[in-house]
């Protein structure tokens, strides 16, 4: 453990009035890289003509190009009805079934392309292709299961807490098929977070599985579901069934006994169904399709809406403008079907485009670095979608393995955080190897679909920016007044969309009004009006707009650290930091100071083979002087041997800025190294009181403050 000495910064330490919004933004503008030829000669969106079809004073007609991708039992007779404003409805009196679009419509032509192979962890396991009869076949019976022995009926909610297995999209688009709305749970939540969603949303069915492989490891999955109906009796909802997949035929990988009439394995019920074929509810456009969760906050849980004809056009639509889908490709989304990449990303949007995609169980790094290229190599990917944290995981235990693997993509993408340019031009260098064009989305599980993208043909690339507004979707950036600020300005505010779009989710399940104070209030200009444009939705990120129109995301707007009235985003004291060739990861968080108010300190991890020193220290805050200025300099660096994360890779500031405070650092339970917490405090705790920092009471503001870090609500 090595740490920064403290240092007075007094003379760099102006007073500023700033607004809340107001983000300190330092960061140099980026060069552009352009698509190769080659990539703009095939593209879908390769006509400049598409920007003016989508422009503004064609919306909403604009987003019939996107429905027209979907087969429908009935037309629509009204685009976009704002008739109870913010609670959007499109393609009204438009009826289709999700599961039809995704499945049956695709086996006249083809029946025998894979819909998905699913690669299993341990690596001596078999591939498993599962073609488009095959999945209608199988999504078929596992529906009329649901019907006839479970008792689902169209309307119900049916709770999901199933791993990266090809059960997964089987259970989602066998609820779809029947009307059912579903809920996945992230396999890596605790039995309690499920039992929670599934009291929520009054689940009377369960869908798990008796385990699956992480990092080597065959988990204990069903013991969760015996928690999660414990808890959701609770609070009075009580699970009916529990249907039990197995990871191996004939096997049971649990420890947790089956409870006599609740929990039912799937295989040995299955049989009674086999070859059942189940007629797709027409279900109207604006009904919902599923629950998804968002995650990460205290209270109750947040059960975002989404709907059958909106989002499952917008999906199709931008999966094939901005991933660049083609019949032939090979997709891979390098993410869990347990969040809403997966959902939109993974399932329902390349499946309606007839897509063959790939589905990887593990981790990414099981059982070295080199996985994730093996399996690019052998199946003939060209397409990768993953998240900055999985990149920045791959560049620190594996730089060198990418050029190892005779693979090509033609296209990357980056999703689920800002992504810091050092990261970006790696990922374009080594694992893109110069040839892949990259597209780096920002969107939000409420969003349905991507809403910030530059179109990859028509538009340059620009490190650490995810370009301009999608096709169709108007971006603006208000302050702490709602005045705009303007491109170019320098200056940051509230990421903010003019106008609704068609993935836009529908509400908060069971709670409308949270859904308007959270997303809406703060800029409606009229809660009277039923005009779209006096209703724009606040994303609650922080960002800034270039002179060309790119936007910047700086991250949440409670993931800012205010030093002396300069307010710091985390992303960009993060991506200064990781400009140090020595550094692979890092997390920014607040510390409560006399002086400033609030002084950074940056938790960073070493690449392989690089020792802990103070020179490297030295060099972090040599970075973030020189990145973004002297007002940044950290309190002190912590170099640690890994950084907090959950089960998903994403990074738990919460927990590091607990720790620099001497406060609770909250519940650890879904962390997947939750063993480094304890480690990080002895040693951070122990290293601070025996410099003669004194931990001090902190008020219940700065308790609450601490505990809000880089909260997402």
């Amino acid at each position: 453990m090595v740490a920064a000495d403290d240092r007075d910064t007094r003379a760099d330490v102006p007073e500023v009035e700033v607004s809340e919004a107001q983000i300190a933004v330092h960061w140099r503008e980026e060069p552009y890289y352009y698509p190769s030829a080659k990539f703009i000669a095939q593209a879908n969106a390769g006509d400049p003509a598409i920007l003016e079809r989508f422009s503004e004073q064609n919306f909403p007609e604009c987003f019939r190009v996107y429905a027209d991708l979907l087969s429908w039992d009935a037309y629509w007779h009204t685009t976009l009805d704002t008739s109870n404003p913010p609670f959007w409805k499109w393609f009204v009196g438009g009826r289709l079934n999700a599961c039809y679009n995704c499945v049956d419509r695709h086996l006249a032509a083809s029946a025998n392309k894979a819909a998905f192979i699913w690669v299993p962890e341990p690596e001596n396991e078999p591939t498993l292709a599962l073609t488009y009869q095959e999945l209608y076949r199988r999504v078929n019976e596992f529906a009329a299961l649901l019907r006839d022995f479970a008792g689902v009926k169209t309307g119900d909610r049916v709770t999901l807490h199933l791993p990266m297995v090809p059960e997964l999209p089987i259970a989602m688009l066998a609820c779809a098929r029947l009307g059912a709305i579903h809920s996945q749970v992230f396999a890596g939540f605790s039995g309690a977070a499920c039992g929670d969603r599934i009291a929520d949303a009054e689940s009377k069915v369960l869908i798990t599985m008796d385990g699956y492989y992480r990092a080597g490891d065959l988990l204990d999955h069903k013991v969760k579901a015996d928690e999660a109906v414990a808890r959701a009796a609770q609070q009075g909802c009580t699970v009916e069934k529990v249907l039990v997949f197995r990871r191996h035929a004939g096997q049971y990988a649990s420890k947790s006994p089956m409870v006599d009439g609740r929990d039912f394995f799937v295989d040995d019920i299955l049989p009674q169904f086999r070859n059942k074929l189940v007629a797709p509810v027409s279900m109207p456009a604006e009904s919902t399709l599923f629950l998804m969760y968002t995650s990460g906050t205290t209270g109750r849980p947040k059960g975002c809406q989404h709907s059958t004809g909106g989002y499952l056009s917008y999906v199709a639509g931008t999966s094939k403008y901005y991933l660049d889908i083609h019949p032939e490709d090979t997709y891979w989304c390098f993410a869990d079907i347990g969040w809403i990449t997966g959902h939109s990303y993974i399932v329902y949007g390349p499946l309606a485009l007839g897509t063959t995609s790939v589905m990887y169980e593990g981790t990414p790094t099981y059982p070295d670095a080199g996985r994730p290229w093996r399996i690019a190599e052998r199946l003939g990917v060209n397409i990768f979608h993953t998240s900055p944290t999985t990149i920045r995981m791959l560049r620190k235990v594996g730089p060198d393995e990418p050029a190892k693997y005779n693979y090509h993509f033609k296209l990357m993408t980056t999703v689920g955080e800002p992504i810091e340019p050092d990261v970006w031009r790696w990922y374009y260098d080594v694992i893109g190897k110069g040839e892949a064009v990259i597209t780096d989305t920002w969107w939000q599980t409420e969003t349905g679909g991507f809403l910030g993208c530059q179109l990859p043909a028509l538009a340059p690339m620009k490190p650490g920016s995810c370009g301009p507004g999608v096709l169709g979707v108007f971006p603006v950036i208000y302050d702490e007044n709602g005045e705009v600020v303007p491109p170019g300005s320098g200056r940051a505010g509230n990421m903010c969309i003019r106008n609704p779009w068609p993935g836009v989710f529908q509400g908060i399940w069971k709670q409308p009004e949270r859904f308007v104070q959270t997303y809406y209030a703060k800029y409606c200009r009229n809660p009277e009006s039923k005009d779209w444009r006096d209703w724009p939705y606040f994303s609650g990120d922080g960002a800034v707009q270039a002179a060309d129109g790119y936007f910047r995301i700086l991250g949440r707007v409670d993931d800012v650290i205010n030093v002396a009235g300069h307010r710091l985003g985390t992303k960009e004291l993060e991506s200064a930091t990781l400009t140090v060739p020595e550094i692979a990861e890092a997390a920014a968080v607040p510390v409560m100071d006399e002086l400033r108010g609030r002084a950074v300190e940056m938790y960073v991890t070493l690449k392989p083979g690089v020792a802990a020193s103070t020179e490297i220290t030295e060099k972090v805050t040599k970075a973030i002087e020189t990145e973004i200025g002297k007002i940044a300099r950290p309190k002190s660096i912590w170099i640690v041997s890994d950084l907090p994360k959950t089960r998903s890779a994403k990074i738990m500031r919460r927990i590091l800025a607990g720790i620099s405070n001497f406060t609770d650092v909250g519940d650890t339970t879904t962390l997947a190294n939750p063993e480094v917490v304890e480690e990080i405090r002895r040693a951070v705790q122990k290293a601070k009181i025996d410099r003669g920092e004194v931990p001090r009471q902190l008020t219940p503001e700065e308790l609450e403050e601490i505990r809000a870090f880089g909260r997402v609500e």
